[in-house]
This record gives C-alpha cells, sequence and structure tokens, in this order.
C-alpha cells in the first residue's frame, strides 16, 4: 500500500485522505497512519505547489548551475553540498555524474542577481573548481506536469 499511496500524492498532494482510502480501497484511518509513519521516518519531505510564474506579474529567473568541485577527504561531496544547499536561493543541489560533479537550481529576481550569486557566493566557496550557469527560458513541462498548451492552428482554410 505504501507505493500505491506515494504514487498518488506524487501527482497530486492535495488529494484528502477519504479520496485516497476510497481509491485504494483502505480504511481512512489506515491511510492516515501510514502517511504519518512516512512524514516521520523521512520519506514524505514535504508538500509542494507547483506554479506556472509566467502567468502571474512576479519576475522571476530560474537558473541550473553545474559545479565542479574537490571532494573533501573523509567527506566527500557532502559537506560543500550542504553549504551550497544552505543558502536561500538554492533550490536543490544533486550530485551528478559527468564532467561536473554537482548540479545546483536556484531562483533570483533577475539574470543578474543569479550572477552575481554565482560569482559573488558559489564560486567563491573553497573547493569549487568552476561553474557553467544555464538559464532556463522556458518550462515546458515540470514534475510530471505539462505547462504549455498544446500550438492549434487558428488560421483559415483555404481552398481553390
Amino acid at each position: 500500500m505504501r507505493e500505491q499511496v506515494l504514487a498518488i500524492i506524487e501527482k497530486n498532494s492535495r488529494i484528502n485522505i477519504k479520496e485516497l482510502a476510497v481509491i485504494l480501497g483502505a480504511e481512512e484511518i489506515d491511510i492516515a497512519n501510514e502517511l504519518k509513519a512516512m512524514e516521520e521516518e523521512g520519506i514524505i519531505c514535504g508538500y509542494h505547489t507547483m506554479i506556472d510564474w509566467e502567468k502571474t506579474s512576479i519576475e522571476k529567473v530560474t537558473a541550473l548551475i553545474e559545479v565542479r568541485i574537490t571532494p573533501q577527504r573523509g567527506q566527500g561531496y557532502d559537506k560543500i553540498a550542504e553549504r551550497i544547499y544552505k543558502y536561500p536561493e538554492v533550490n536543490s543541489v544533486y550530485l551528478i555524474s559527468g564532467g561536473y560533479d554537482l548540479l545546483v537550481t536556484l531562483e533570483g529576481k533577475s539574470l543578474k542577481s543569479v550572477s552575481n550569486f554565482v560569482s559573488d557566493k558559489l564560486s567563491t566557496l573553497e573547493g569549487v573548481l568552476s561553474t557553467a550557469t544555464h538559464f532556463i527560458l522556458k518550462k515546458y513541462k515540470d514534475h510530471g506536469t505539462i505547462l504549455t498548451k498544446k500550438y492549434e492552428d487558428t488560421r483559415e482554410k483555404v481552398t481553390p
């Protein structure tokens, strides 16, 4: 049941316990207890709302920063990753394979504010060898949700 609960709430964290119990054919109390247990175990780490910021008047820039670092003796990548994720601008930090070691996502009010963060805070951290910044220009799909409407040709058909 645990995997089924997780699969459903990952797609819709607003689903109520009663509805979840009906879908899974279980008692509400069992679902509530399972959710509470998974929260306490750290399996469920939080509940989030996905927002299409393009449809608001709020200016926001999202960037993906590739970071190459020197791992620290006895702590590997964890210590520097912790220093990075403590910055409030940082949304996520991932250890990745390939040419870089960490992938950092962050948000700022402008391209300049993100660039300043990278040059003033991130690049100056001890152990950071290099960074590469990629700005997200448009989101088509995020967390499994399609954000753009399918293009429909609205031109009138001309027949000879």
